[in-house]
C-alpha cells in the first residue's frame, strides 16, 4: 500500500510515501470529516491518495486571493 499525494488544483504528482505510517504520524487525525471526504480518496489498488496543494499553486493562491473560491486553478 502506498500513499499518494497529488495536488488538488492542477493534478501534479507531490510525493509517494510507501513505508507504513498510521494517521497519527501522518496527521490525517486532525482532520474533520468533512475535510476527509474531500481530501481523502481510496483507490481500488489499496492505495490512498491524498489531495493536497503544490508549491506552484500555492504561490499563486498567496499573489490571488481570488482564486481560493475555485476546485481547480489550472485546467
Amino acid at each position: 500500500m502506498a500513499i499518494h499525494y497529488q495536488c488538488r488544483h492542477c493534478g501534479t504528482k507531490v510525493g509517494t510515501l510507501t513505508h507504513a505510517f498510521n494517521s497519527e504520524t501522518l496527521g490525517l487525525d486532525r482532520l474533520s470529516d468533512e475535510e476527509r471526504l474531500h481530501m481523502i480518496h481510496y483507490r481500488n489498488d489499496g492505495d490512498i491518495e491524498i489531495k493536497t496543494i503544490c508549491e506552484d499553486c500555492q504561490e499563486s493562491l498567496e499573489r490571488y486571493p481570488d482564486y481560493h473560491g475555485l476546485d481547480h486553478i489550472i485546467q
